[in-house]
């Protein structure tokens, strides 16, 4: 990950260990998923202990959530970033790429 945004030069990295609260929102994330599968499957196919259909969930849930898992982790790290630093879209500074002095 950059240590400064290319676009707009903020830092990234507000303090040391910043990014540990990502876990958290990962995990809420996670437990969205999973719900939201769980419904879909018990609407299309139902859940059951009698024919072992919840272990079947558990199997594509899993499957699932392993898969989402790089998207969920870049998206936690978007949505815990926005807690803490407020975009402006009508900003007109912009930062170059190259360029090295960048604020923070």
């Amino acid at each position: 990950m950059h240590e400064h945004c290319p676009v707009c030069g903020q830092k990234t990295e507000l303090e040391t260990g910043f990014w540990y609260g990502t876990g958290y929102v990962s995990y809420a994330l996670s437990v969205a998923l999973s719900a939201f599968n769980l419904a879909w499957y018990w609407i299309f196919f139902g859940i059951s202990w009698k024919d072992n259909s919840i272990l079947y969930w558990l199997l594509i849930n899993a499957a699932i959530v392993l898969i989402a898992m790089p998207y969920l982790m870049r998206l936690s790290r978007v949505l815990y970033l926005s807690f803490f630093v407020h975009y402006d879209p009508h900003e007109t500074h912009h930062v170059s790429v190259g360029d090295h002095n960048l604020p923070g």
